[in-house]
């Protein structure tokens, strides 16, 4: 059976200023919650959310209006134009 499926973006009022500022961050909380529950250390959850700070960051918009041009710009340019972080005691190369 087939249903009509309409889009409710007719219906909804556009976002506020503040809530976006409130959905973004639910979303990396909920990301934290699902990486820690998957059994992830801290430590490489404190990595990933580090990763996404910086393209945030570095964007200066929300991370869904980024295109794949943005995401190129980003690891292939601004990445390699970085210089490594120095290594810490218990971290190889």
């Amino acid at each position: 059976m087939l249903a009509v499926v309409r889009d409710l973006r007719e219906h909804w009022a556009p976002a506020s200023a503040e809530e976006l500022e409130r959905f973004e961050t639910y979303i990396p909380s909920g990301f934290v919650l699902a990486r820690a529950s998957a059994g992830l250390a801290d430590g490489t959850i404190r990595g990933d959310v580090g990763h996404l700070d910086q393209i945030r960051s570095w964007f200066g918009r929300p991370l869904w209006d980024m295109e794949p041009a943005d995401a190129d710009a980003y690891f292939g340019k601004v990445l390699r134009t970085r210089p490594a972080a120095p290594a810490s005691p218990g971290r190889r190369r």
